[in-house]
């Protein structure tokens, strides 16, 4: 579900409140003002890209630490039952 590509996709982001964000059990990252307006309604925001780059330190992280935070997401959305 949330994979590598998703935090790097994040991270891309020219905008500090683009989000990454699970809608219908698919992780997808959204411009700002998407998770709230279609199609994004109902999407559960896990992430935003400044709180990812607060989260990591740096807005270019190693991959290991990519992959690590990956991983972390993917466990707290199977917590969230999604």
């Amino acid at each position: 579900m949330i994979e590598e590509r998703h935090v790097r996709e994040l991270l891309d982001m020219a905008q500090d409140d683009a989000a990454l964000v699970l809608l219908e059990g698919r992780a997808r990252v959204v411009r700002p003002a998407g998770p709230g307006s279609e199609p994004y309604g109902g999407a559960a925001v896990l992430l935003t890209r400044a709180d990812l780059v607060d989260r990591l330190g740096t807005s270019a992280p190693s991959d290991d630490r990519v992959r690590t935070l990956a991983a972390t997401l993917e466990a707290m959305a199977r917590e969230l039952g999604a």
